[in-house]
């Protein structure tokens, strides 16, 4: 491509930027008189012209123009916004920083950062665009709600960089950053599904928090659905679809898991978590199909009553500890026998913790795949059976069998299939 023939692509590309964020400015103010709008399509696709001009003018070692015409283009739009606030009483600066963005974009096109800069145009068009949506969200937004987003920004973003990635511990068993990284990834999905919950919303009924609920935690759901029945027995069957739904998520959740940190353990881990979920996703939906219009529960979001537990996510940090070195040490003494019962053991209590170390023994090269395969799938095996005993101890007979039976037959047709994979 000519020199000249680049230039006019950036040019044309900082002018696109900025009508883009022109088109949505306008249509905001389109109700406006002529001559009552600060500014529209036409002015922001000259601000964007304008930074695209200024930049080939300028190149990357000249910023002082660049910088004097940000200056300029600023006070003449507080001019204008200062008239505006006088006339119609409206504080909010948005439409000075979405233009001193945009002829920062143009600069940006203008240097050759085409990509950076039209991915941010998009970005701020739909900040823009979607203004009466995040108002409503923010408002409805609880403050433990906000606090667990600036837990996660902290475990995530302040925490983990700073963590030292090496292995210590016995057997070298215990590396603090992979150790946190697992714990964020846990964090993360059950924020994640805490708010899928919430914004289905009651409407959508059992099955979104099922499915949803299941992306945090399925033995809570078993829980919470357990006791709803033993409350009200008349929503045993779509009591029983929100279990079987959450439980079966399970499986693809774990894969999808283990695979983040081992992608060897997909393939492999594939067949017999297809099985699994087949067997009680098929069965859920056979509740769903047959189940009459009938009272759900009127506050669904209590299947996960806190967006994000810090003391529930530290604790899961030390239960991972904990299995990492006893997973080692039973290797070392016992071979994979060991490693299986502890599986088995751990699946009970929580199939993240064993399912993440046996990924991680098998990533360092400690155990065999087929090893780490029967291992995982014994935890997802051993901890689906324990649901179905919740269901039935907690929700009775009739509640139970219809979750225990194909939780059970799963478990076993999951296994069954590992055993034979050879």
């Amino acid at each position: 491509m000519s020199p000249e023939l680049e230039n006019y692509l950036l040019l044309l590309t900082a002018l696109a930027i900025g009508m883009l964020i022109g088109v949505e400015r306008g249509w905001h103010e389109r109700e406006h008189k002529e001559g009552e709008r600060i500014a529209g399509i036409r002015t922001y696709g000259i601000l964007g012209l304008l930074g695209g001009i200024v930049a080939l003018l300028t190149g990357k070692n000249n910023v002082l123009l660049q910088g004097l015409t940000f200056v300029a283009i600023a006070f003449v739009w507080s001019i204008a916004y200062v008239m505006n606030f006088t006339r119609e009483k409206d504080a909010s600066i948005t439409g000075l920083i979405a233009g001193l963005l945009t002829y920062t974009l143009g600069v940006a096109a203008g240097l050759g950062y085409i990509k950076e800069a039209s991915a941010a145009a998009v970005v701020t068009a739909i900040l823009l665009g979607f203004k009466p949506e995040l108002h409503n969200w923010v408002q409805q937004l609880k403050r433990e709600e906000l606090q667990a987003g600036f837990k996660m920004l902290i475990i995530s973003v302040v925490l983990l960089p700073v963590l030292p990635n090496k292995d210590y511990g016995p057997w070298g068993a215990l590396n603090p950053y992979e150790i946190w990284w697992m714990v964020v990834i846990i964090a993360l999905i059950s924020f994640v599904g805490y708010f899928a919950v919430k914004i289905a919303g009651t409407r959508r009924g059992i099955l979104y928090t099922g499915l949803f609920a299941g992306l945090s935690s399925s033995t809570a759901v078993t829980l919470h659905f357990s006791s709803l029945v033993k409350q009200n027995t008349q929503i045993e069957v779509p009591a029983a679809t929100g279990v079987l739904l959450a439980s079966a998520t399970m499986f693809p959740r774990a894969l999808a898991i283990v695979s983040i940190f081992n992608h060897a353990l997909f393939v492999p881990l594939l067949k017999p978590v297809i099985v699994m979920s087949v067997i009680v996703y098929g069965v859920s939906v056979y509740f769903w199909r047959r189940q009459l219009k009938i009272a759900q529960p009127d506050n669904q979001q209590n299947v996960l009553r806190n967006p994000l537990n810090l003391g529930v996510a530290l604790r899961f940090g030390l239960l991972l500890s904990a299995i990492l070195l006893l997973s080692k040490g039973l290797q070392q003494y016992f071979g994979d026998a060991g490693m299986y019962a502890l599986s088995g053991l751990s699946g009970m209590v929580d199939v993240d913790a064993i399912s993440l170390s046996m990924a991680r023994m098998n990533n360092n090269g400690d155990i065999m795949l087929t090893a780490t395969v029967i291992a995982i799938t014994l935890a997802l095996a051993s901890n689906s059976v324990v649901k179905g005993v919740y269901a039935l101890s907690i929700g009775g007979m009739r509640f139970g069998a219809k979750v225990a039976l194909p939780l059970v037959v799963a478990a076993a047709a999951g296994v069954a299939v590992v055993l034979t994979m050879g």
